[in-house]
């Protein structure tokens, strides 16, 4: 049996944060349970209900959103590349930028560890989201559910937390 876990390449996240390769969105729903750590059995049972199969996997795989971060299949050692050069220096995300990247981090974080599957529903919003103001409109449908699931003294916690990185 072949058990593999896939991990988000940087093209991934980033079509996360900003939608800029307009991934269909059932591709999408996929690409956002892919953390790391979750093997293929469980992504493919999680998104039964979509429709999709391994070779949804396969194409995320091959467009290069996703890469292959274990599997205990056996697999060729690939060879070391050459370091590169010079690498051109890289960008650096704007204020608004990095304040969107923690709320989205934050929500993505503690929904998985706080709801589990009950908080999917509330992923995809946050996966919808393209600007913190709309990451600022899901704080009271996250903190509502939050306490419903881990009760007031979580929910107040992760609020105080939530409205902090809003705040910046």
């Amino acid at each position: 049996m072949n058990t593999s876990i896939y991990d988000k390449t940087a093209k991934g996240r980033e079509e996360i944060a900003t939608r800029k390769f307009q991934l269909a969105s059932r591709l999408r729903a996929l690409l956002v349970l892919v953390d790391g750590h979750r093997p293929e059995e469980e992504l493919l049972r999680n998104v039964a209900g979509l429709g999709l199969t391994e070779s949804a996997l396969q194409e995320l795989l091959a467009q290069g959103y996703i890469v292959l971060a274990t599997s205990y299949a056996s697999l060729p050692e690939p060879e070391p590349e050459p370091a590169p050069e010079a690498a051109p220096p890289i960008p650096q995300p704007s204020d608004q930028v990095r304040q969107f990247q923690s709320v989205y981090d934050f929500y993505n974080k503690t929904i998985k560890s706080t709801m589990g599957l009950r908080g999917f529903t509330l992923q995809l919003k946050v996966e919808k989201a393209g600007s913190v103001d709309e990451l600022r409109q899901l704080r009271d449908p996250y903190v509502e559910a939050v306490q419903k699931a881990k009760g007031r003294d979580t929910a107040a916690l992760l609020a105080q937390q939530l409205d902090q990185l809003l705040a910046n």
